[in-house]
């Protein structure tokens, strides 16, 4: 079973070309079961046939009896269902045990974004005469101008941006590309901030291609660029979560308000499933239903 594992491991990195970060995710996930097998089942770590879905279900309520949210059993079920799904292909099981459990139903928690009037007024935040400040900017901009993910940020090259067509080329989810327009904002702060940048690698013998770069001439890390937006989202916004995925969220939200077409702000997020970007729509929906509660004089009679 171990073996088998690795193999799936490798084939989600180098075949499907997954983050560093899912496949640890799901390593992590098969590492859980694999030690529930050792204690319950240990038989079926060498007679993979044997396994049925009673199997997983057990797993999966054991899983639930301890606490676990879920959230994170309908992660670990997926991710049974994804390595099965790869033995049945290499013919190592006739058929996938995991295919017909019916998921855990989870609470659908919207998205909660930052309304527009807080989003001036936190694009107007960083101070643009210092490296830091110009480089903020860029942060801001990028992830709500573009919507793109922390990662995508992080990963972005000086050559990506095209300056004369005002658009990034971002490496999304599976190593996939995509074209995203940036805004005139974004593009006048990325101008702005070249010249620090230029200057803080000045002082470095790195040749180091990253569009942002901290104080050392190094590309940026997932924690700055948490600690960078946590920093300006503080005293601007009531929203309890101040992360760059916030900014994300309400560039969709925003996109919809105005009435952008859902299957457009399907691809500009890079969303292989429109079910993932109709989410928005219920935020939209939701504060629409809000606000005639509240202006309405028979919206409560």
């Amino acid at each position: 079973m171990q073996k088998l594992i690795s193999a799936y491991l490798s084939y989600l990195e180098d075949e499907r070309n997954y983050s560093q970060h899912t496949v640890v995710s799901y390593a992590n996930d098969l590492a859980q079961y694999y030690s529930f097998l050792s204690t319950t089942y240990p038989e079926l770590l060498m007679h993979h046939n044997n396994t049925d879905h009673g199997v997983i279900r057990a797993f999966l309520g054991l899983l639930l009896d301890s606490g676990v949210s879920k959230k994170s059993v309908v992660r670990k079920l997926s991710t049974l269902r994804s390595f099965y799904k790869y033995l049945v292909r290499r013919k190592i099981l006739r058929q996938n045990p995991a295919l017909n459990i019916v998921s855990p139903k989870v609470d659908k928690k919207l998205p909660e974004f930052v309304d527009k009037e807080s989003m001036e007024r936190i694009l107007a935040l960083p101070k643009s005469d210092t490296f830091a400040g110009a480089r903020d900017s860029v942060i801001l901009e990028l992830l709500y101008g573009s919507g793109i993910r922390r990662a995508e940020l992080i990963g972005l090259n000086v050559d990506d941006i095209d300056q004369r067509n005002r658009t990034v080329k971002v490496t999304g989810k599976g190593n996939k590309q995509r074209i995203i327009p940036i805004t005139r904002k974004a593009h006048q702060s990325i101008q702005h901030y070249s010249s620090y940048r230029k200057e803080i690698l000045s002082h470095s013998d790195l040749r180091e291609h990253a569009l942002l770069v901290s104080s050392k001439g190094i590309r940026i890390t997932p924690s700055m660029v948490n600690t960078v937006v946590n920093k300006y989202l503080t005293g601007s916004t009531e929203i309890r979560k101040k992360s760059p995925h916030v900014l994300r969220h309400s560039f969709a939200t925003h996109l919809l308000d105005n009435g952008a077409d859902i299957m457009v702000v399907k691809e500009l997020l890079g969303h292989e499933s429109l079910s993932t970007t109709q989410i928005y729509t219920h935020v939209t929906v939701e504060r629409l239903k809000r606000i005639y509660q509240q202006a309405h004089p028979k919206a409560s009679s």
